[in-house]
């Protein structure tokens, strides 16, 4: 008889040819089918820091035949790779696009010099000089001999517009202004001259454009003198929208025709024509940097003001395809660290870490047993919602200066505070109702010896390490990454590993605890079915995180306010939920793919706690 397939070894084969396909895929799609040339740029600026970003060089940008060009950014904790719905779109018709990542973010060297125990006030400091990077890369931009200097774009979403207004006022102070057209991108611009406050057009005979998402969190909205306030599904009639849309004609003092979102305006200013548009997209502030809706107003307002030199229709949009493989990549990289830690207990070394026989569920809980399952999962889920806002304001006047970043701070804060919870059930639960019941935490991995735990750190250690090899494969070899929206598995610098020390205690204890509560303490059959277990395990681990968005957003769509407005975090510390509904959820579902195969939670809890500490740490602003 033929020799049955090992399915670890299949589904690890599968793994690599899913991992391949997305890298090769999301490759072809940036480069616009390898007619784009993609550079990782490094360079030193004026500033005397490292800067990082993507540049990407379209086959008619030449010396003989200069090509306009675009600086785009992301914004507050977020990386170049964000905008690759924007640099795919804009390459491929024509324009020499640079992504940057702003000083802090990503593979840009972090700044020095912010106030201890703040988080909104950034000053005095360097972060945001020379619009925290951008004008720095206009300036590299305008050397290239294949770029025309006399049609230099920027755009950015969310700080990377504030980074655009703020590379404006050095674009005026210039000797030579360089740049000719800006589109900001869910932020507002300046309205108003700041020493006399009054209306003016900061932005001059330039080309503007404003992306203003109907639903937006954060911005296009203040109160005005008459008493009335300003809020985002209203804002286009605003007299600060009317003011841009009039290049700084104030509404007050001159009878101005209304003017509507969408319709692209334009006048002469000091001599030349310039145009000013707004776009009103009926969506909310993280989903425009996810949005075939933005990218179609952007490449609309730069083929107005700069000239495409490829024109493809708005709506021709490929980037989404580049989605696709990413999400496959995503797929492919937790499954490649499933069997490839499942591969490792075959070899002589971690052969000890496999358990006998496959762990089986235990039958379904009754009775005491039953009021302890739904009612732990239940004061956890109350617990997590509960605190998490609380937290996070907490964290903002007492980050010691040794933890570099704020959201991070925040959050492995609360994941140990459940993780404390979740300690503190299992003991009451086994003091109270396993002990007596026969429960043994040898039996179930609860406890483990000790050089079994040595033995289980180190393959933790090195499956996340092997694991995480191919995001870096990915993105020396093809310049891409695995990431969907706002969730993202990306390369880092040394710097980042030594900014994560800090947080891996604190996320550790949530992961591992989380692991050991799914796997140890609940790991029985409902409704007489496995599956069902853990999904209901997995819903819960994300539930809190999906109670937040659900009140926050309800809130938010009937009345145009959010709910949680009152805390200083209230707007971002809903919009870091998002990723985190998924990763909670996922990390269930591998804790007990490891456990049924090794009887031992601590294994895959470490894991999770490490991949996680390295994403979180890898994806955001890092202040020194």
């Amino acid at each position: 008889m033929p020799e049955k397939k090992d399915p670890v070894i299949r589904k690890l084969c599968i793994s690599v040819i899913l991992l391949l396909v997305s890298m090769i895929g999301a490759h072809f799609v940036q480069n616009s089918g390898a007619s784009v040339v993609i550079k990782d740029l490094r360079w030193e600026t004026s500033l005397g820091h490292e800067m990082s970003a993507l540049l990407l060089i379209p086959p008619n940008a030449t010396a003989k035949t200069p090509a306009p060009a675009i600086v785009t950014s992301h914004g507050w904790y977020n990386n170049r790779e964000m905008q690759d719905l924007n640099y795919v779109e804009y390459a491929r018709r024509g324009y020499v696009v640079m992504s940057i990542d702003m000083y802090g973010h990503g593979n840009s060297e972090a700044p020095r010099g912010i106030e201890p125990n703040t988080y909104y006030d950034f000053s005095p400091n360097e972060w945001d000089k020379h619009g925290t990077g951008m004008y720095d890369a206009v300036l590299l931009m305008s050397s290239f001999p294949y770029v025309d200097t006399s049609k230099i774009g920027i755009t950015g979403h969310s700080n990377g517009a504030r980074a655009v207004n703020l590379s404006i006022e050095d674009d005026n102070k210039a000797p030579r202004p360089l740049v000719a057209a800006a589109l900001l991108v869910a932020n507002d611009p300046i309205y108003q001259n700041p020493a006399t406050n009054e209306y003016w057009n900061l932005y001059g005979s330039r080309d503007v454009g404003v992306i203003a998402a109907q639903y937006d969190e954060f911005f296009f909205r203040r109160p005005f003198a008459d008493g009335t306030v300003s809020v985002p599904r209203t804002y286009i009639t605003t007299p600060d929208a009317q003011s841009f849309l009039h290049f700084g004609a104030d509404p007050g003092k001159n009878s101005l025709d209304k003017r509507t979102a969408g319709t692209i305006y334009q006048d002469q200013v000091g001599g030349s024509q310039a145009l000013r548009v707004i776009y009103t997209p009926n969506q909310i502030h993280p989903w425009n940097h996810f949005s075939k809706t933005c990218v179609a107003n952007g490449v609309e307002f730069f083929e107005a003001a700069l000239g495409a030199p490829n024109p493809i229709a708005p709506g021709n949009q490929i980037w989404q395809w580049k989605t696709v493989f990413n999400v496959i990549g995503l797929v492919g990289f937790v499954s490649f660290l499933l069997s490839f830690t499942l591969m490792m207990l075959r070899t002589p070394v971690f052969a000890s870490l496999k358990a006998e026989k496959p762990v089986v569920a235990q039958e379904a809980p009754r009775g005491q047993g039953l009021a302890w399952f739904w009612g732990g999962l239940g004061i956890a889920s109350i617990f997590s919602a509960l605190i998490y806002f609380n937290v996070l304001t907490w964290s903002i006047g007492h980050k010691p200066s040794f933890f570099t970043q704020y959201p991070p701070y925040g959050i492995s804060l609360w994941a140990m505070l459940c993780g404390v919870l979740a300690i503190i059930l299992m003991i009451l639960s086994y003091k109270f109702y396993g002990k007596k019941n026969g429960q043994d935490l040898y039996a179930s991995g609860a406890l483990i010896p000790f050089g079994t735990l040595l033995k289980t750190i180190v393959l933790a250690l090195f499956a996340a390490f092997v694991t995480y090899l191919w995001v870096f494969i990915a993105d020396f070899f093809f310049k891409t990454d695995f990431r969907i929206w706002a969730l993202a598995i990306k390369a880092f610098t040394v710097d980042k590993l030594i900014a994560a020390i800090p947080y891996l205690p604190l996320f550790l204890i949530y992961y591992v605890a989380n692991s050991v509560s799914v796997n140890a303490f609940n790991n029985n059959r409902l409704g007489n079915r496995e599956w069902i277990n853990i999904a209901v395990l997995a819903f819960f681990n994300s539930l809190p995180s999906i109670v937040l968005v659900v009140l926050q957003y309800s809130v938010f769509f009937s009345s145009g306010e959010m709910l949680f407005a009152k805390f200083p975090l209230g707007h971002l510390g809903g919009i870091w939920q998002f990723p985190i509904i998924v990763i909670l959820a996922i990390a269930a579902v591998i804790s007990r793919r490891i456990y049924k195969e090794t009887n031992n939670p601590y294994l895959a809890g470490i894991i999770n706690g490490v991949l996680v500490t390295v994403i979180s740490c890898s994806n955001t602003l890092t202040i020194l």
